[in-house]
């Protein structure tokens, strides 16, 4: 199992007694602070896994460089799950019980995140942030779950809503792998279609490593499809979409949700993915690299790992940013409980992702807002917020 660790490591690889705390609280030393990923760093969504770590270290390594939060390094330690239940399990267990890991930050997956809740829920070990918009990130009990954005459903939703009436569409069709995610991603393109009256008129499952969408597609043309929401592995959305105008279907529109909001998926060559639409929660990076923050953070994120960053490169960078703020406001007499409190008191402007960031006791979810995009010339462009 492939593991990545950053940050300073200072200290033993055992939890401290935090000062003045009651009780030893896992992941916290005098001079440490362990937190754990279960990320995908290998399978099919590895290019939102890879970039999203990425990010997370930058902000990590600059509260390091800076001394710590309340006096303590923090170190990130990831393990690779391949987009597969199997290894993510493995993943837990050991940054659970080896490393010890005070929290879970941007854990890939929504089956695997769903898995991983049976290990975390007992020990109460907080869930912030994980790379999947399901519905289910906060279920119950979710004193410990804290996710970044809007759920998928919600997502669909807008995004259905917003293509019914610009383009007064009335057949939605679903792609999507029968997983949670796919799932939640169909179930939300039917309850919207009913709830505006429109027709739910066809669906199609795939396996995560599928790439052949002929008779899929030809299918869902003979239904007389007008919108078809996607709920796929990355490479697999562009290929639909590419295989779609091979065979001469351009009248449908093609959405995708957070999971497929990548500047990969807008800058594939030769249009590939022209007039592909998503509905995601945050603004696209690109489009506002001439903005200060997004400039710094794409600058700085260029020197460190000499690629350019993208949207979910920036995702896993606020996540972090989101963490540091909290453990600042927990105080140096750091538990799960003064954690969880200095999550719920965060309020604040995130210039990164152009979103409005506010936890509290009775709100778990930290912005709100639903982005509707477009490719358009390589990009995504943005067209309306909801």
């Amino acid at each position: 199992m492939k593991t990545w660790t950053a940050g300073l490591v200072g200290a033993a690889m055992v939890a401290g007694l935090a000062p003045h705390a009651m009780a030893e609280t896992q992941g916290v030393s005098d001079t440490e602070i362990v937190l754990g990923s279960v990320n995908d760093l290998s399978g099919i969504f590895a290019a939102v896994g890879v970039p999203a770590v990425n990010g997370a270290n930058l902000r990590f390594d600059e509260a390091n460089a800076n001394g710590g939060v309340h006096g303590r390094k923090i170190r990130f330690v990831v393990e690779d799950n391949g987009y597969q239940i199997p290894r993510a399990m493995q993943g837990y267990n050991k940054l659970l019980n080896r490393d010890k890991a005070f929290a879970m930050l941007l854990s890939l997956g929504t089956p695997m995140n769903i898995a991983g809740f049976k290990l975390l829920d007992p020990k109460g070990i907080p869930n912030i942030s994980p790379l999947t918009a399901a519905r289910q990130m906060l279920q119950d009990p979710i004193e410990n779950k804290f996710i970044g954005f809007s759920s998928y459903y919600d997502q669909v939703q807008a995004g259905v809503t917003y293509l019914a009436d610009e383009f007064d569409a009335k057949e939605i069709c679903s792609m999507y792998i029968p997983s949670d995610f796919g799932k939640e991603i169909k179930e939300g393109s039917e309850d919207i279609a009913a709830s505006l009256g429109l027709s739910f008129a066809a669906e199609t499952t795939h396996k995560p490593d599928e790439l052949d969408f002929v008779g899929s597609l030809t299918k869902l043309k003979a239904s007389g499809c007008d919108v078809v929401t996607m709920a796929l592995g990355v490479r697999q959305g562009i290929t639909v979409v590419g295989t779609a105008k091979k065979l001469g279907w351009n009248d449908v529109k093609f959405l995708n949700t957070s999971a497929g909001f990548l500047e990969v998926v807008a800058a594939v060559p030769g249009g590939v993915t022209e007039g592909l639409y998503a509905a995601a929660g945050w603004a696209d990076l690109i489009a506002r690299s001439d903005d200060e923050a997004p400039a710094k953070f794409m600058a700085d994120y260029q020197a460190k790992f000499g690629q350019p960053a993208g949207g979910f490169a920036m995702l896993g960078y606020s996540a972090a940013n989101t963490v540091v703020n909290a453990l600042e406001a927990a105080g140096p007499d750091l538990t799960h409980q003064s954690f969880i409190n200095g999550m719920e008191s965060l309020d604040f402007f995130d210039a990164l992702t152009d979103t409005q960031i506010t936890y509290s006791p009775d709100d778990h979810r930290g912005a709100d807002v639903i982005v509707i995009s477009v490719v358009e010339n390589g990009v995504w462009k943005e067209l309306s917020r909801k």
